[in-house]
């Protein structure tokens, strides 16, 4: 086995359900691609194997062989290869290279978050957009959604985060962080321009290093280090600076709370009335799905959860469990009853068999 180049994104857009990612999300998985190479021969994964990760076929053969001596031949290009090879996690199947084989990997719960993310935030441009209270802020918040710390924050609370900030008019020179200082807070620019300048090691004056603009974020690295400010940044125009403190920064970058439950007692649940809702893409549904489940995507579930039937509860599943994690906390707030379930269906047992 040999590490290989990178591919072109336009390749993974192939992949189920790698393509339902949208331009950003997409660049910011590629940035984790993992290409690998086998010979024939050479086992990919092993049954029993937990690697999180998910594989998918670029080149070759690849013979998959169950516990029970099932064999299954996937060839690269094939429709079989659109999908994620034995997506499960133990590994239920031995996959075994038949001749000169390349493999592209990315771990699993990354691309589960950034599926979350990229089906949730549509939701929140949506709110932004039809909301009159934000007509003077909506291309900051917009364009701060893009922002990679933005990926850090669980869908739910964006809203809130927005709710925390606090402004601060400032006039062009006057610092707002500097070097060497402790971290009590980060600041999101919401008018005007800021410098950012860096003291190195003997020098006498500070060297300016970058321009930051509306839309963007400072002071967060400190926050999630704990190490001192790296650099000062100054007011480089007239603007106004939005401020979160430390205690909302750590707050708000973990899930809102939703009740969740193990795979056991979600089957118990299930057999006493309530129902699987199925937060895959539709490609990934007729794949492989829990029976009886209801197929309702992340990215339209705001719109269709009205056809939900309030009365009743609902086991929410994805892969997982960060997309499962944002509906549960959507369909919450709409009065629906929902529970989620732990490690997604990757993490079920080899007795629950998935409905083709």
């Amino acid at each position: 086995m040999a590490q290989g180049p990178s591919i072109d994104k336009r390749l993974l857009q192939t992949f189920v359900p790698v393509n339902a990612l949208s331009g950003d999300p997409l660049d910011r998985l590629l940035d984790q691609q993992e290409v690998r190479q086998y010979q024939a021969g050479e086992l990919l994964f092993d049954i029993g194997d937990r690697d999180n990760t998910t594989v998918y076929l670029l080149s070759g053969d690849v013979e998959l062989e169950a516990a029970d001596g099932q064999v299954q031949r996937i060839s690269a290009g094939g429709m079989a290869s659109w999908h994620p090879l034995d997506h499960a996690q133990p590994r239920r199947s031995r996959a075994r290279a038949l001749n000169a084989v390349s493999v592209v990997r990315f771990d699993s719960f990354r691309l589960d978050t950034l599926l979350a993310w990229d089906q949730s935030v549509g939701y929140v441009v949506l709110d932004i957009n039809a909301n009159a209270a934000y007509e003077g802020d909506r291309e900051w918040m917009i364009r701060l959604l893009k922002s990679p710390l933005f990926y850090q924050v669980p869908p739910g609370n964006i809203f809130e985060i927005f709710r925390r900030l606090r402004p601060r008019k400032l006039k062009s020179g006057e610092a707002i962080i500097r070097q060497g200082e402790e971290a009590d807070c980060c600041f999101i620019i919401k008018e005007g321009m800021c410098e950012v300048s860096v003291l190195a090691a003997g020098a006498a004056e500070p060297t300016p290093v970058a321009m930051l603009e509306a839309g963007q974020w400072f002071g967060e690295e400190a926050l999630l280090s704990g190490a001192p400010r790296n650099a000062t940044i100054t007011m480089a125009t007239d603007g106004v600076v939005m401020r979160l403190d430390r205690a909302d920064f750590d707050e708000l970058l973990r899930e809102p709370v939703v009740e969740s439950i193990h795979g056991g007692e979600a089957l118990e649940r299930v057999a006493a009335g309530a129902r699987w809702l199925d937060v895959r893409t539709p490609d990934e549904y007729e794949q492989g799905h829990l029976p009886g489940a209801l197929n309702m995507p992340l990215n339209v579930l705001r719109l269709k959860s009205r056809l939900l039937d309030p009365s009743r509860t609902y086991v929410v599943c994805c892969d997982t469990g960060r997309r499962s994690a944002s509906a549960a906390f959507l369909l919450k707030n709409a009065g629906i009853r929902v529970q989620l379930v732990e490690g997604g269906i990757n993490a079920w047992p080899d007795t629950l068999h998935l409905e083709a």
